[in-house]
């Protein structure tokens, strides 16, 4: 399949922590493949350069970027940097983000900073600089990568990555009714409880003591299919969302969980 022939795409969190298919490093790869020019955006250029390796042909196809992405300037740069190498981007994806653990006794208030610039105000500033973008060329396609900690409670007390996500969810509904007119479709994917190597890398610590194995069990038995699935399956969603087969599709959101929020216990 061939259906971003001719597209410019910027994907932010295109790294990944680890070794494996994190959402980013699946969406960033994947477009490529399908025809797409992406923007490869991380604030590690190893990673970026793993997800190249990765890439195998659809590399060249691939440019790496770093940024930081809670910088206005910063994300000023790398949009106009993306439309000197590639042309105005008709398709961002946002992807990154990252957890705290903590209730509001447990979490520091500079955690709770911490936590909204990542997972929210990133969002936020990369629309600011690319939707004038879209809205001059009267098309475009914003998907934003939430989770489904900003639907329910999914195991643990992570009360400012629950809150920015469900405000990731929100924001993009908002953004898609304002820019319906302007040809510009925004929605969100809503990943459950992957395998990524983040899992691995660092959740494993925050919450299982480092024990993977023991991590993985506790989050497979919320899984009413009985597998977790992993940054293609996100990536999967995203591609439908950002492709002109969902063009009748926006404000909305694809949870990617394995049915883990449809169970009430």
């Amino acid at each position: 399949m061939r259906r971003f022939e001719s597209k410019v795409a910027i994907v932010t969190g295109a790294g990944c922590v680890g070794e494996g298919w994190g959402n980013g490093r699946a969406m960033a790869v994947r477009l490529a493949e399908e025809g797409a020019k992406v923007f490869a955006v991380d604030r590690d250029l190893a990673r970026l350069q793993e997800t190249l390796e990765r890439a195998g042909e659809a590399a060249s196809s691939i440019q790496i970027h770093d940024c930081d992405v809670t910088s206005s300037a910063s994300v000023a740069a790398m949009v106009q940097a993306c439309v000197d190498a590639f042309g105005p981007p008709d398709i961002l994806i946002n992807n990154v983000g990252g957890s705290a653990a903590g209730g509001p006794i447990e979490l520091s208030e500079e955690a709770w900073d911490g936590q909204i610039d990542l997972n929210l105000k990133s969002v936020f500033l990369t629309c600011k600089h690319v939707l004038p973008h879209m809205v001059n060329r009267k098309s475009g396609a914003v998907v934003n990568v939430a989770s489904t900690s900003g639907l329910r409670w999914t195991g643990s007390a992570q009360v400012a990555y629950a809150a920015t996500k469900a405000g990731v969810i929100q924001l993009s509904r908002v953004v898609a009714v304002q820019h319906a007119p302007d040809g510009i479709r925004v929605n969100s994917v809503v990943p459950g409880q992957l395998h990524t190597p983040m899992v691995e890398v660092r959740l494993a610590k925050q919450r299982a003591g480092g024990d993977v194995d023991a991590l993985l069990a506790s989050r497979l038995k919320r899984i009413p299919l009985g597998f977790m699935g992993d940054g293609r399956d996100t990536a999967g969603a995203a591609l439908f969302l950002a492709s002109d087969d969902a063009r009748f599709v926006t404000g909305t959101e694809i949870v990617v969980d394995g049915g883990m929020t449809a169970r009430c216990d």
